[in-house]
C-alpha cells in the first residue's frame, strides 16, 4: 500500500513519512512492517555523510544540525542489498539547558542528547518508526546515552513555489513518542522564526555567526547566496550583509507558537526521576496532527 498526500480519514490514526521533503501517510492499521526485513545500525564515521545526504534531500527542514550518533534504518529486503530508506539522530540541542533542565544528573552532551532527526521514506510501512526510534534508543544506551529529549513541532511550514505556496509540514503533537511511553513536558515558549522561501528556519545562532564574524557562518551565507543575495565581500560587515541578504532571499518572520517537549530514561532502569514536570498528553486539536 502506497502513502497518501493527505491524511485518510477513515483509516484514523496515520504516520508520517517523507520523500524529497515532501510529507505523505500511511494508515496505521495498515499492517505490513515486517521488522525481520529490516535493521537499525549505528553508521560509521565513513557513511555518515550518506546519512547526512539523506537528511538534507528528505527531512522538511533541508538541513542537517549537530549529530553525535546516526543510524540507519536498512531495508535488508531491498532489490539492492542494505538500501537506506530512514536516519534517526541523536545530538546537541542549541541551548544546554535543553538538557540539563530535564536531566539534572546526567552530563549533557554524554549521557544526555536530543533526538533532532527521525526521517523515514513514504515505501517504509506503518509502525516502523517506533521500532526504528526503539532500536537507535538501545544502540545509543549501548554508548552510555541515559537521557533522551525530543520536540514536535505542531506548526504548518510551507515553502513557496511556481504555483504559490505549498505546504511541505503540517505539523505534528508527537503520537511516535506518545506510544514510547516519554514523559511530556509542555510547550517550549512562543518565539519569532526567519523563514526561508524553501521552508527551512535560519536560526538565530546562524545569523549570529554572520553578524559577527564567526566560524562556521559560510553555510548560512552559501544558503542565501543560493535563494537570491549575492555573495558577501571580503572584510565586509557582517550585520548589513545579512539584512540586504533576507530581503534579496526573500526571508519572513513567522510567530511560532512553541513545540511540544518530550523526554525519557535509556538503557538499564536505575529508577532517576526527570528534573523537569510531566503533563498529560496533547491530543488532535491542540496543534499539529497525529504524527
Amino acid at each position: 500500500m502506497s502513502a497518501y498526500e493527505q491524511p485518510p480519514l477513515d483509516f484514523g490514526a496515520v504516520c508520517q513519512r517523507w520523500r524529497n521533503r515532501r510529507h505523505s501517510w500511511r494508515p496505521t492499521g495498515e499492517g505490513g512492517f515486517d521488522p525481520t526485513s529490516y535493521r537499525v545500525r549505528e553508521m560509521p564515521n565513513d557513511l555518515v555523510h550518506t546519512a547526512k545526504a539523506f537528511v538534507l534531500a528528505h527531512h522538511h527542514s533541508g538541513s542537517w544540525p549537530a549529530v553525535r550518533c546516526t543510524y540507519g534504518l536498512i531495508d535488508t529486503d531491498a532489490l539492492a542489498a542494505g538500501q537506506l530508506v530512514g536516519v534517526p539522530t541523536l545530538g546537541i540541542p542549541t541551548q544546554v539547558a535543553v538538557l540539563t533542565w530535564v536531566f539534572g544528573r546526567l552530563t549533557p552532551y554524554e549521557e544526555s542528547l536530543q533526538l533532532n532527526r527521525l526521517v523515514l521514506l513514504d515505501d517504509v510501512p506503518a509502525n516502523a518508526e517506533t521500532w526504528a526510534q526503539a532500536r537507535a534508543f538501545r544502540l545509543a544506551a549501548a554508548r552510555g546515552v541515559r537521557g533522551v529529549v525530543a520536540h514536535s513541532d505542531p506548526e504548518p511550514r510551507t515553502r513557496l513555489s511556481a504555483h504559490g505556496p505549498e505546504m511541505i509540514f503540517p505539523g505534528h503533537y508527537g503520537t511516535i513518542y506518545q506510544a514510547k511511553g516519554m514523559d511530556y513536558l509542555g510547550k517550549t515558549r512562543p518565539r519569532r522564526l526567519t523563514v526561508l522561501p524553501d521552508g527551512s528556519v535560519l536560526h538565530d545562532r546562524a545569523m549570529s555567526k554572520v553578524r559577527n564574524g564567526e566560524c562556521g557562518r559560510g553555510g548560512a551565507e552559501r544558503r542565501l547566496v543560493a535563494l537570491g543575495a549575492r555573495p558577501r565581500n571580503a572584510g565586509e560587515p557582517g550585520r548589513a550583509w545579512l539584512a540586504e541578504a533576507l530581503h534579496a532571499a526573500g526571508a519572513r518572520g513567522v510567530r511560532h507558537g512553541g513545540c511540544h517537549r518530550y523526554a525519557a530514561y535509556i538503557g538499564p532502569r536505575t529508577g532517576r526521576l526527570l528534573t523537569a514536570p510531566s503533563y498529560p498528553y496533547p491530543k488532535a486539536g491542540q496543534g499539529g496532527v497525529a504524527a
